[in-house]
């Protein structure tokens, strides 16, 4: 009945769709693919390729019975499985179901849980590949803090005539910005007002992650460095078993990350952040996106506690108003992925939104 009830509100949506919208036929794709990444179901319409690239591994999507396709890079946020992620697979296969070519590389620093300049090259060479195999440029669209990446690597010179437009998704502007928002549950917007609300947990064990010698003494860095991967990596036994072997200074330190008492490592996680700054500057599109000059299109969802939606409203101001082409903060995604209970209206702007990005891969 679940199932049922979301076909025919998805149905409607794409009526009324139709008659607000003279892009009849991209709202409909539109709402099928929403339906499809919301229901995934086995298909024998698309062909999967897992292959590498310059030493990045990688998978291709290519939909069956379909000539000159668009192409889609999909890049994974910050998971340790990397392209092998359920949410990054079932959004590539409802592309290809929908006719688009779709390539998805790894990238081994985020699937690591850092965030690292590599990630922008490799991002422009994935869209480089999809370019070369297609033979016309390709749109690109990064999840979580790839959606960062990706629009810094469309302002590079080296990959701005193999990317066609890019949709950012739940992406970040200012990595310091985000970083004291994960260590406080603070952060602003661009008019100057405060976002405040309780950040993800694994916030604060990425930004310890990354600098573990930060945090613990040196005969402890080792073991609580590989406590802290396996937490991350969701294996929480192996984590416990790893703690044991630190010291009892260590093992209090860390036992304050695993049981979600971000607020006593306060201090200790904005004096690391103020220490990296250079090294975070160099991962954050602000200041670096003027050159941009292809479409820009930017979602977020309203209740983000990974990298909060203020996060978009900065990147809207930092991208060339012609090619800023929609800004969407919708209660119809969390994080990466369509959730929540959003209303009619909610549910038919993002329609509308993933109609756009349609528009642009049929251009």
């Amino acid at each position: 009945m679940s199932r049922r009830k979301t076909i025919i509100i998805l149905i409607a949506l794409a009526i009324i769709a139709a008659l607000l919208y003279p892009t009849t036929n991209t709202h409909i794709r539109a709402t099928t693919l929403l339906l499809r990444i919301e229901h995934p179901r086995p298909t024998n319409t698309i062909t999967e390729t897992t292959l590498t690239i310059n030493t990045t591994n990688a998978r291709l999507y290519t939909p069956n019975n379909v000539t000159n396709s668009p192409g889609l890079v999909v890049v994974h946020g910050i998971h340790h499985l990397g392209i092998q992620e359920p949410r990054l697979v079932g959004f590539a296969r409802a592309f290809a179901q929908a006719g688009v070519t779709v390539f998805t590389p790894e990238l081994k620093d985020l699937a690591d849980y850092r965030v690292t300049p590599n990630g922008i090259e490799k991002i422009g060479e994935a869209a480089a590949e999809l370019h070369h195999r297609l033979g016309h440029p390709v749109g690109v669209l990064g999840l979580s803090f790839s959606g960062g990446l990706a629009l810094m690597a469309a302002a590079d010179p080296r990959y701005k005539h193999d990317i066609a437009f890019v949709v950012s998704v739940g992406g970040h502007d200012d990595m310091v910005r985000v970083s004291r928002f994960l260590a406080t549950g603070h952060t602003t917007r661009p008019d100057g007002s405060e976002v405040t609300m309780i950040p993800h947990e694994y916030g604060a064990l990425v930004l310890v992650y990354a600098e573990v010698s930060r945090f613990f003494s040196p005969q402890d860095v080792p073991a609580a460095q590989e406590a802290l991967r396996l937490w991350l990596y969701e294996q929480p036994d192996a984590a416990r078993a790893k703690e044991a072997q630190l010291s009892p200074a260590g093992r209090t330190k860390i036992e304050l990350l695993f049981s979600k008492h971000r607020e006593s490592l306060r201090d200790e996680l904005l004096a690391d952040i103020a220490a990296s700054e250079k090294e975070m500057a160099a991962v954050s599109p602000h200041g670096k996106l003027a050159s941009i000059d292809c479409p820009v299109l930017l979602l977020h969802g309203t209740g983000d506690e990974v990298i909060p939606a203020s996060e978009s409203q900065w990147l809207a101001t930092e991208i060339p108003p012609q090619h800023l082409r929609a800004l969407l903060i919708s209660p119809a995604i969390t994080h990466v992925e369509v959730g929540g209970a959003p209303s009619l209206a909610d549910k038919l702007r993002l329609v509308h939104f993933m109609a756009r990005i349609f528009s642009l891969l049929q251009n």
